[in-house]
């Protein structure tokens, strides 16, 4: 494994990811500055996601037959650039297109990152991947904190400082575009799924649909417990909106140390066993989360929640790269963006049932996901490729 190019993608992904997480953080000040409505708000949330998730599979299928390591930088560039100009532009229109470009670069960047990280891996892709998948965790944890600093203390214009580290970081992985062009190059590599190259084995379509799957899955759950743990700290557990941030961080630390462990464990183990165990341990925790109604005993429920969901990262993106051995972008381009973000789109139905129901009971039908992620994944097979 070529630890320093690793390293660097992960911090390329963690700036990439700054901008993403940064756009929720600056809607308050957005909404105020413009005289916008909630939904108005949404909206460029909404705008960057929907770009990003339409396109990535279109710059990961490029990436596969052209590829193009520039699209990095390029993606680096954007991605700033779009968050940075929502700050300035002078109207409601203009911040949804700023907004659209921010995803246009994220989705430029993440699969083409994500190929060479399968190329320089070697045989530690699992653990390779999960150092990358942290670097993103860590983006999105570090971006509000950003945006909300130098929002405060510049004002709405201060959006214009996240150019900054996306800058510098572009001019680093500019610099470094021969290396990644060398590796692609060793073994025959950078040939895999390039219209130019050699086949480099048989694309298994149908499991790659079934891994898709369980990726949806999986997201739901994110996306779920990230909407409704706070409120179900403040609202179930009479806690404060103090305990109830603790309470995701508390489940967003877990999650760091089960992405390095799932990556580690499946070099060693079997990814797709990594996979079935992490599902296997939500059956009984998630149920028990909702069941206890100590705050602390909910709390420390958390940590192996956090380490079972995340520990699964890196092994299903790793899966689909070796399913569509002549697709590695576009399936690192599906399995990180498109199929995220669709699970993401459950939180809304999520809230409806929380609204109609109760959070305990929104909560008790994530809780029965992981039994259909691990009968799912009990259909995957070891990809034919090795």
């Amino acid at each position: 494994m070529k630890s320093r190019v690793i390293g660097l993608l992960s911090a390329a992904h963690l700036i990439t990811d700054i901008n993403q997480g940064a756009i929720p953080a600056l809607l308050p000040f957005l909404i105020a500055s413009h005289n916008l409505s909630y939904a108005a708000g949404a909206g460029i949330v909404l705008a960057a996601n929907i770009s990003s998730t339409i396109v990535q599979p279109l710059f990961g299928h490029a990436a596969d037959r052209f590829s193009k390591p520039w699209l990095m930088p390029l993606g680096l560039t954007f991605a700033g650039l779009g968050v940075a100009l929502t700050g300035i532009v002078p109207t409601y229109h203009l911040i949804l297109l700023s907004a659209f470009v921010a995803g246009l670069g994220v989705a430029a960047f993440h699969p083409e990152a994500a190929r060479l990280v399968f190329f320089a891996a070697g045989d530690k892709k699992g653990s390779a991947m999960s150092i990358f998948g942290v670097g993103g965790i860590l983006g999105f944890a570090v971006g509000p904190l950003f945006a909300t600093m130098v929002l405060l203390q510049w004002g709405i214009k201060g959006t214009l400082a996240l150019l900054v580290p996306v800058g510098l970081m572009a001019i680093v992985v500019l610099f470094q575009l021969p290396k990644f062009s060398a590796i692609q190059g060793t073994g025959g590599a950078a040939k895999a799924g390039s219209g130019s190259g050699p086949q480099q084995g048989i694309d298994e379509w149908k499991a790659f649909a079934r891994l898709t799957v369980v990726v949806i899955g999986r997201s739901i759950v994110f996306f779920g417990l990230n909407t409704f743990i706070p409120l179900y700290w403040i609202h179930v557990l009479n806690q404060s909106k103090a305990a109830g941030g603790t309470a995701l961080t508390v489940m967003g630390t877990a999650a760091v140390f089960g992405n390095l462990l799932g990556g580690k464990m499946a070099d060693r183990f079997d990814h797709i066993k990594v996979m079935l165990i992490g599902a296997t341990l939500l059956i009984p925790v998630l149920p028990a989360l909702i069941w206890v109604e100590n705050p602390t005993a909910a709390m420390v429920l958390l940590i192996p929640i956090g380490l079972a969901l995340s520990s699964t990262y890196s092994p299903t993106i790793v899966m689909g790269q070796r399913y569509l051995p002549n697709h590695v972008g576009l399936s690192s381009g599906i399995t990180i963006g498109v199929a995220v973000t669709i699970g993401g789109l459950a939180a809304p139905l999520l809230g409806k049932v929380a609204d109609l129901h109760g959070i305990r009971t929104a909560l008790t039908l994530v809780a029965f996901l992981p039994v259909l992620i691990a009968l799912m994944t009990l259909t995957l097979r070891p990809p034919k490729n090795g």
